[in-house]
């Protein structure tokens, strides 16, 4: 399965956001590195399904990752 690549940065010490540029407005965050990208999925997971259920097309993947 083919999935938007999310984009990790740390947030001071707050933690690590992680941020979905295909997908506007797409983001998480997680104390660790491991949540942030985990939590993204979900994320990407509700953009899409909003972006379905309001009739917009959901944008290919510019970087993508295989996820398994």
């Amino acid at each position: 399965m083919v999935s938007f690549a999310p984009i990790l940065s740390r947030e001071g010490n707050d933690g690590f956001i992680a941020r979905v540029p295909d997908l506007p407005g797409c983001m998480s965050d997680g104390d660790t590195p491991e949540e942030a990208v985990r939590n993204a999925y979900d994320a990407i997971e509700a953009w899409i399904e909003a972006a379905e259920d309001h009739g917009r097309k959901v944008p290919p993947p510019a970087r993508s990752i295989e996820k398994r």
